[in-house]
């Protein structure tokens, strides 16, 4: 990773930085609120690095949960990532090792940025991505960390500091629609969670909404993978 790649980099995770340390920070809060200090945050920011499972995890460690529970809830909160993953299949071929990488760090904001960030021109593809990628966790580990030992100098009510996970998404999810050239896959999920909250409640939503949202995408493929209107303007504008 050079200082090309870095710098070209380094904006594009402008708002992912901003987002991590504050919710990096309201992680490090919780959990040392629950007992657990900076080494426990740090390793965990590094080694699970999935916001809303860490979350999960404070309530866990605190309720003292079975290993059974806490597999099978982690598993349920994260499943969406199967889908991220496959539609990254394609951007991640001929990463070599550093493939594996990518999986384990393809949180919901990175890959929101992966997903429409293309590398500057004179820089190596796979290497812009592998360095928004790193530093995107980096912003989570800092900002874990910070969190920690602010909670253990000062003390803090952590009570709804959970909300900035969810308003960090949000944010970034208003950039993707304001730059996509279609609404249509961002209609169809929201439309696909409504159901599926109507139909079995906010306790079992999530699989029933990713299953329509994958079908859904299947079937309508063929009129997504057509090019919109602007993208064809840009392709012509480029064109010598």
């Amino acid at each position: 990773m050079n200082r090309k790649t870095l710098a070209a980099a380094f904006p594009v995770t402008v708002p992912v930085l901003m987002g991590y340390l504050a919710i990096g920070m309201a992680f490090g809060l919780m959990l040392q609120s629950i007992g657990y200090g900076i080494g426990w945050a740090v390793l965990m920011s590094v080694t699970i690095y999935a916001g809303s499972g860490q979350y999960l995890g404070v309530s866990l460690l605190a309720a003292g949960a079975p290993p059974a529970q806490v597999a099978f809830l982690t598993l349920m909160v994260n499943f969406r990532h199967l889908v991220y993953g496959l539609s990254m299949l394609e951007k991640f071929r001929g990463m070599g090792r550093r493939k594996f990488y990518m999986i384990f760090s393809l949180t919901d904001e990175t890959y929101a940025l992966l997903s429409s960030a293309k590398a500057p021109e004179g820089v190596e593809e796979h290497d812009f991505f592998f360095c928004v990628a790193l530093l995107d966790q980096s912003y989570w580990v800092l900002g874990s960390a910070a969190g920690s030992l602010l909670g253990a100098a000062l003390g803090f009510d952590t009570t709804g500091v959970d909300f900035a996970m969810t308003a960090l998404f949000l944010v970034i999810a208003v950039g993707q629609w304001k730059r996509a050239g279609s609404h249509l896959p961002a209609l169809l999920g929201g439309g696909a969670t409504l159901a599926s909250l109507l139909l079995v409640g906010a306790e079992d939503m999530l699989l029933p909404a990713l299953g329509m949202i994958v079908f859904a995408l299947t079937l309508l493929r063929p009129r997504l993978d057509r090019p919109t209107p602007s993208s064809v303007g840009e392709e012509e504008k480029t064109c010598p």
